[in-house]
C-alpha cells in the first residue's frame, strides 16, 4: 500500500493576500497542505525555523531575501531525518524570491529522495513556482517529480477541488 508524506513550510500572520498586506490565521501553504492531507491520508511535517520570521511582512521578505543572498540554511525547530517508510512525497511552499524559502533547503538537503515520486505545490502572489522547479530537481536527486499545482495565495480557500484533481493525476 502506497503511503504518503507532505513536507511545507508555511507562515501565518501578515502576508501579502489578494493584492494588501493581511493579518492571515493560517498559512496559505497550510491550507494546501491539509487538502492534501484530507484527500489522501496523508501524513504532515511542518517545516518551521527555530528563529521565527518578522511579524511585519516587510521585514520578513527583506529576512528572506538576505538568506537567499547569502545561501543561508537556517536552523529549524524539528529535522525530518527518514522518509523511506513513504512511496509519494508532496512538497509545498510559498514562493519566496522566486523559490523555495531557505528552512525548506536546510530540510529538503538532509532526505533520500532516491525512488520517490514528489509532487509539489506552490502559493504565490502571481509568481508561481519561478526557478523552484529547477531547484527541486537538484534538492530532490533520484526521484521523479510529477506536474506541480501553483495557487495564489488568494485563492486557497477556494482550491480544495483543484487540489482534489491534481491529488488524483
Amino acid at each position: 500500500m502506497s503511503k504518503s508524506l507532505v513536507i511545507y513550510f508555511s507562515r501565518a500572520g501578515e502576508n501579502y493576500f489578494g493584492g494588501e498586506l493581511k493579518n492571515i490565521e493560517k498559512g496559505n501553504t497550510e491550507v494546501i497542505a491539509e487538502y492534501i492531507q484530507n484527500e489522501t491520508s496523508a501524513d504532515l511535517f511542518k517545516v518551521e525555523p527555530a528563529v521565527e520570521y518578522p511579524a511585519d511582512y516587510m521585514k520578513c521578505i527583506d529576512v528572506a531575501q538576505k538568506e537567499q543572498n547569502d545561501d543561508a540554511r537556517p536552523e529549524i525547530k524539528e529535522t525530518l531525518t527518514d522518509i523511506s517508510e513513504y512511496d509519494t512525497i508532496f512538497i509545498g511552499f510559498p514562493n519566496w524570491w522566486g523559490t523555495l524559502p531557505m528552512p525548506m533547503w536546510t530540510q529538503l538537503e538532509q532526505l533520500d529522495f532516491t525512488g520517490k515520486i514528489v509532487k509539489p505545490f506552490v502559493t504565490h502572489e502571481g509568481s508561481g513556482f519561478g526557478s523552484s522547479q529547477n531547484d527541486l530537481k537538484k534538492l530532490c536527486e533520484g526521484a521523479e517529480i510529477k506536474k506541480g499545482l501553483s495557487i495564489p495565495g488568494a485563492n486557497v480557500y477556494d482550491a480544495e477541488d483543484n487540489v482534489a484533481h491534481w491529488v488524483a493525476e
